[in-house]
């Protein structure tokens, strides 16, 4: 009997039912989505505009809602024709990049420890990259959505390991893809990478059975996520006012379409989750963390630079991990963390853990 990945083995089950339960789920529960159908998927969206700076001040960094998106479309690059990279020998467990004035270097150098691009993407691979773009009216210095240049980074290094598509995707609390993306600066990094932008389409939202979840028995995913060969989540560190923190596995809420559902047993929702989409990779954006009144703060006062980003295979070790930025000593003070850690989905005991601790000057 042929063996077949977890991937695949998810893509199998989630067929099972298509989007049209995933409307008729919504239209009993009352819900009308918010549909970006005016959009086609991977618009070439402008970039964020001048405001965007690597590491650089982040005075002006709140955009107040209605302000006019900056023009201007910025031509893909074809991506250069790569060999398939070769996994690392040794790789580290999980590994935590620091210093310096370019999140790329962070991201490559965190990456490159826990085995390298290649470990992750065969070659041919079609790869979603989820990061964190949930509004549409914060610029990323105000630490509510994932560093542009992290997401292009991690681009740029899908295709140098032999990709043969990569997008990413995010379903948004507030705003449409399109303008997320570019507020965020996002659009700019992605297309100049050779990447794509996936904007929402409500027709790949497509009604799951978790037979194997502890509380969440059913969700609408978004098909492209499922389809996928590789997920790469790429989460920014940040408060919650509900959650505690934000980071990977909660990230994974914005591949599902009814949000409301996973906040009514938010924590070991969140674990159904990630224990479903299993990321292939998880790369946490701490190059700027938020600190308080997440997941928008209103404040630049709750912004601190890091300038750290963290890599791991394991969800559960990169968020535990990803805890101490916020001075927290024990990582199962978070929820999820703590589930994840209890149904084997990963490993919360840091201190029995090969990290790799990387200064980048």
């Amino acid at each position: 009997m042929k063996k077949i990945s977890r991937r695949e083995f998810i893509r199998l089950i989630s067929k099972s039912a298509g989007a049209a339960a995933a409307m008729q789920l919504l239209n009993a529960c009352g819900m009308t989505p918010a549909v970006d159908s005016a959009t086609p998927t991977n618009t070439p969206f402008g970039p964020a505009g001048q405001q965007l700076t690597k590491m650089g001040s982040i005075a002006g960094a709140v955009v107040p809602t209605g302000t006019p998106l900056p023009s201007g479309t910025p031509t893909p690059t074809t991506p250069p024709a790569t060999e398939t990279s070769t996994p690392a020998a040794n790789p580290a467990y999980l590994a935590v990049a620091r210093g310096g004035d370019d999140p790329e270097a962070l991201v490559r150098a965190a990456v490159e420890a826990v085995g390298g691009m290649g470990r992750f993407v065969p070659s041919g691979a079609n790869v979603i990259i989820k990061p964190n773009v949930c509004t549409s009216n914060r610029i990323y210095e105000g630490a509510a959505t994932t560093n542009p240049w992290v997401v292009g980074a991690l681009v740029k290094m899908c295709f140098e390991a032999g990709a043969g598509r990569v997008r990413v995707f995010d379903y948004p609390f507030n705003g449409s893809s399109p303008a997320n993306y570019q507020t965020s600066g996002i659009a700019g990094q992605v297309l100049a990478a050779g990447g794509e932008l996936e904007s929402v389409d409500w027709n790949k939202f497509r009604q799951t059975s978790l037979p194997s979840a502890r509380s969440l028995r059913s969700a609408a995913f978004y098909s492209a996520v499922i389809d996928a060969d590789v997920v790469i989540n790429a989460p920014i560190a940040k408060h919650h006012g509900g959650a505690g923190l934000t980071l990977g596995m909660k990230n994974l809420m914005g591949v599902v379409q009814d949000r409301v559902a996973i906040h009514g047993d938010l924590h070991p929702r969140i674990a159904d989750l990630a224990d479903f989409i299993r990321p292939e990779l998880t790369v946490i954006d701490a190059v700027r963390i938020l600190t308080a009144n997440g997941p928008i703060s209103q404040s630049l006062n709750d912004v601190r630079v890091m300038n750290t980003v963290i890599a791991s295979a394991d969800i559960v070790a990169a968020d535990a991990y990803a805890t101490r930025l916020f001075g927290w000593t024990d990582p199962n003070r978070l929820g999820y963390v703590r589930i994840g850690h209890e149904i084997g989905l990963g490993r919360s005991d840091l201190e029995n853990l090969e990290i790799e601790e990387i200064p980048v000057v």
